[in-house]
This record gives structure tokens, C-alpha cells and sequence, in this order.
């Protein structure tokens, strides 16, 4: 990403770019003891698809790359907003390097080998040209469930940045938007469901979209990414975030056009490629804009009209509105691009 600030010097800082990772997945050394994975789960033989059994799992860049601060994005149940609260500012830029992506519960992965407590996957969902399978990483096994996924014919699409599953009163995991799981019942305001591991849970009605299964919750019209990008407004930036918890540049566009069943790249660079490019004159509210150094995609934001655009920039930003006329942003711009007809 690049910075928010005018100073066209501060998009120096390792956290303010988010585009392809290395393919080789080289272990991290880590500055302080690294953090412990819980037990894992019996293995299928693999290559094998398994779903992710945590409100949000990180996919990190090897085994080794967590921290002994990193230990709650470890466990089962994942402690999200206490892996968040305690990181500082300078432990949220570290993150560079560490980790590549997230996946929201549910999500389906491929596992194609274990090392330990850890096991490498791709991401379908998340396409990229570091494997043609989709996003790879590395997450604890604990973090996934092998059991065969229900399919219902209809889904629960989560439709707030983030909603709670309660086991009967009393609630239970808290999950981002575009969370979908299997509908089983819809009763007095709720929906009820099940998480990938079989365990019967139950949802605010209000707090979803119940869609024939695979169907998108949200309009594909450019409005309407406007209007999806700026329910985050505010949400702190999170290096590889792409939930409700926290975003990156790409992540945030990544799922605020996944709600409306369009799948893109989980990358800028990557971003940049695909869609249908768009002059600068001819930009409309949901096109893509992205921004550039010594020719690489290092940015990317969601076009808003009258100039402006909305994007997760850096850490210690926030998602917020932009001007595409102040710097760096009017030196770095390298164009647009539609994923909308």
C-alpha cells in the first residue's frame, strides 16, 4: 500500500505495500520465541479439502513466522480481538512478511502436506499467480476441520462487518461478513446453522442474507460497492487482513466485491490484471484504482466519484476516503479497472 500522508517519502515503510508475496515460503526468523500451535486434528491422506473451523484463520508465511504475541491468532477458538488489542504499532507492521492472507470460518482450502502442528494449503477462493490452486500458506491443523461440508439449499451469508453465532443464548464466535454456512431452519429473528465441525449454532436474521446456495447477498452494481466499502469506514488496517476484523488494501476490495458473487484476485498487482480496464476520464462509483512505484502495483482503492476513493492504506490508518488529485497518490496512479458489466 501507500501512505494517506502527502509526504511521498513515507510509502517507504515496509508496511505500506501490499502486492504478491514470494512463492518460496522461506522461514521467517522470528524476534522473539515463537508461538505454539494447540494439537492437531487426524489427517486425511492429503491432498485432501478441508474448512476453516475459526471466525478468521491467518495464513501464515511458514511455521515459523508467528510470535509469542501471535499465540491467540493460534488457537481453537482463534482469540481475534485479543491477538489485536495486544499488538503494538511496531508488532502490526512486523506482520509484513510473517503473513500473507486470511480465511473466514467456513472457507474451503486444499491441505496438501503437514509439517508438525502445521499444514500447508491454497486458497481456491483467493486466486493468485503464486499457484494456480489459489492463495498458499501455511495455518495450524487445528484452525481446520476435514469433516465433508453440509450443503443445504440455501445459505447464511453474514451481511454485518461482523455478526455473532450464539449456541442458545448465549454467544459463541464472533465472524465477518461473508461468512456463509449451510441454513437449517429459519425461526423468530434467527437463522440456524452449523459451523464446518457439525456444532449447531444460530445467528441474528438481521445480521445475514439467507440466498439459494452459492448465490451472492449483495447487488453487483458499482453503487453498491460504494455502499458495502463504507461499512468499514474507520476499521484499522491489518497487514494480509481480509475480514471484518481488519483489512489490507487488497483484502478489503477483495471481499467487498465477493459479496456480490465476483471473485478477484486477493493481490494489488494481481487485482490490476484482470477486469476491464477503465480511463481515467470515464472512472464510475465501484471501479478499482490502482497506484504504482518503478512500475510495480502496490495499491489499490475503491472509486467513489468526484475524485475520491475509498481504501485501507497502511498501518496505523484506518479505512477512509481519499483524493486521487493529492500526493502520492496523483504521481502513483496506474489506472483502473471494472469487474461490473
Amino acid at each position: 500500500m501507500i501512505p494517506m500522508s502527502v509526504s511521498p517519502t513515507v510509502h517507504a515503510q515496509p508496511s505500506a505495500t501490499r502486492s504478491t508475496p514470494t512463492a518460496t515460503p522461506t522461514a521467517t526468523k522470528p524476534a522473539t520465541k515463537p508461538a505454539l500451535p494447540p494439537p492437531a486434528p487426524a489427517v486425511p491422506p492429503l491432498p485432501a479439502s478441508a474448512y476453516v473451523d475459526v471466525s478468521v484463520a491467518t495464513l501464515w508465511h511458514s511455521p515459523s513466522a508467528p510470535r509469542a504475541v501471535d499465540a491467540p491468532a493460534l488457537r481453537q477458538p482463534v482469540g481475534v480481538r485479543p491477538w489485536l488489542a495486544a499488538m503494538t504499532l511496531s508488532q502490526r507492521r512486523d506482520l509484513n512478511g510473517r503473513v500473507d492472507s486470511q480465511l473466514i470460518l467456513g472457507e474451503r482450502v486444499i491441505a496438501d502436506r503437514v509439517q508438525g502442528s502445521w499444514v500447508h494449503v491454497v486458497v481456491p477462493d483467493q486466486p493468485t499467480p503464486l499457484d494456480s490452486r489459489g492463495y498458499p500458506g501455511w495455518i495450524p491443523l487445528a484452525q481446520l476441520s476435514f469433516r465433508a461440508a453440509t450443503t443445504t439449499a440455501q445459505d447464511a451469508v453474514v451481511t454485518a462487518p461482523t455478526a455473532w453465532l450464539y449456541a442458545g443464548a448465549a454467544p459463541l464466535i464472533e465472524v465477518s461478513m461473508a461468512t456463509r454456512l449451510p441454513v437449517l431452519g429459519v425461526d423468530a429473528g434467527w437463522v440456524r446453522t452449523e459451523t464446518p465441525d457439525g456444532k449447531a449454532v444460530s445467528l441474528h436474521a438481521s445480521d445475514a442474507a439467507v440466498v439459494a446456495h452459492g448465490a451472492a447477498p449483495f447487488a453487483a452494481t458499482g453503487a453498491d460497492v460504494v455502499r458495502t466499502g463504507h461499512l468499514f469506514d474507520g476499521l484499522p488496517y491489518l497487514w494480509g487482513g481480509t475480514s471484518g476484523f481488519g483489512f489490507d488494501c487488497s483484502g478489503f476490495t477483495h471481499l467487498v466485491y465477493r459479496m456480490r458473487g465476483i471473485t478477484i484476485p486477493r493481490d494489488a498487482d494481481a487485482q490490476a490484471r484482470v477486469g476491464v480496464a477503465v480511463a481515467r476520464a470515464d472512472l464510475q462509483p465501484g471501479d478499482l484504482v490502482f497506484f504504482a512505484s518503478n512500475g510495480f502495483v502496490h495499491h489499490v482503492g475503491i472509486y467513489v466519484g468526484n475524485n475520491m476513493m475509498l481504501n485501507a492504506l497502511q498501518t496505523g490508518s484506518t479505512v477512509s476516503l481519499a483524493s486521487l488529485s493529492a500526493q502520492p497518490f496523483a504521481s502513483e496512479y496506474a489506472g483502473a479497472r471494472r469487474y461490473i458489466p
